[in-house]
């Protein structure tokens, strides 16, 4: 049968046309891991979901909480997770070292959250007081990494150490110990608990110069689907100036309902905090996730002089790569919610 030029043309444009249509809606599966329980420090992650910017950037995002009893951490390299959320930069170093094939592609907390508690009005006042507290609790990871730093750096002694077991009993009891804290958890926990604001002493003051909560794929990720990856990094980034500075209400309400835990009250306290953290330095200018070649190289020279790694041990510019990040991105969008 011969079919006219008009009809053909129509039915070549009807095609092209559905063919756009498909394109527009389809979505690039990603699944992302936290390193933790649902909570605002996770907001913006939660935000992108919530409010529809993954999908405005074609992507169909999974997030795959942590916790307790939950280890995401070997998810990345088997391909079962795409991008995770860890706690700093020695997770990625450690990576490299063993030749485990991830690479770290966002930094969102410029300030490494990490702090060390105190009793007001014990004389342990600043960082370097450290040195003179009777008791310092601290978990297993700490001990092995930025406590190594601070016996160089402040003149701690293993001897004050005590095992932290994550419970605020040891510290409320003995006003003259410190303890290990992140700023979102345990000095919150303290005011709520005990009725009092404790010194907290931030690591990144003191010149613990590590970004925090960092975002890690694998390298492989990068090579072959460098656009995922962007596009993952860029609604991210999104997610958190709009969680930071806009409504929020969709991602809280979604954070409450996967850990019921969290309590408004919680969350606003911690957005300032949270704000002090991400919000700050390069992030200024070159958007949230910002990362520099000065800031890890300066990391990891603090990392080989506490003795944590060897100079020949891994080249550290493997860990990172700035090909996502410093693009400005949500920086307009950031001063345009500012100014309302």
């Amino acid at each position: 049968m011969k079919i006219s030029a008009p009809f053909a043309a129509r039915g070549l444009l009807a095609a092209l046309l559905a063919g756009t249509a498909f394109a527009a809606i389809a979505q690039d599966k990603v699944v992302m891991a936290t390193n933790w329980r649902a909570q605002p420090g996770h907001g913006g992650f939660y935000q992108a979901l919530a409010d529809g910017t993954y999908k405005k950037y074609g992507l169909d995002v999974e997030i795959q909480q942590g916790g307790p009893q939950v280890n995401n951490r070997p998810m990345l390299p088997a391909g079962k997770v795409d991008f995770l959320m860890t706690g700093n930069m020695l997770m990625a170093f450690d990576n490299i070292k063993q030749k485990v094939p991830t690479v770290v592609v966002a930094a969102y907390f410029q300030r490494d959250p990490q702090a060390i508690i105190a009793h007001p009005g014990q004389g342990i006042d600043k960082f370097a007081d450290i040195a003179k507290a009777k008791t310092v609790l601290l978990a297993k990871d700490g001990q092995i990494s930025y406590w190594q730093w601070m016996k160089k750096a402040y003149g701690v002694r293993d001897e004050q150490v005590r095992p932290y077991n994550y419970s605020l009993s040891q510290f409320l009891a003995d006003k003259q110990s410190v303890q290990q804290a992140y700023a979102t958890s345990e000095p919150l926990a303290v005011e709520k608990q005990a009725g009092f604001k404790p010194v907290v002493l931030s690591l990144a003051d003191a010149g613990w110069s590590t970004y925090g909560m960092v975002i890690e794929t694998r390298q492989d990720l990068v090579k072959t689907k460098p656009d995922v990856v962007r596009r993952f990094v860029e609604a991210t980034n999104i997610g958190w100036v709009n969680y930071l500075y806009g409504d929020r209400k969709a991602a809280d309400e979604m954070i409450r309902k996967i850990n019921p835990d969290i309590s408004e009250e919680y969350v606003q306290k911690s957005i300032p905090i949270l704000r002090a953290h991400i919000d700050v330095g390069d992030a200024q200018t070159k958007g949230i996730g910002a990362m520099s070649d000065e800031r890890m190289k300066d990391f990891y020279d603090k990392t080989v002089e506490a003795g944590l790694y060897k100079p020949t041990d891994f080249d550290y510019r493997q860990a990172y790569t700035l090909q996502f990040v410093n693009k400005g991105t949500g920086v307009d969008l950031r001063k345009s919610l500012n100014k309302n």
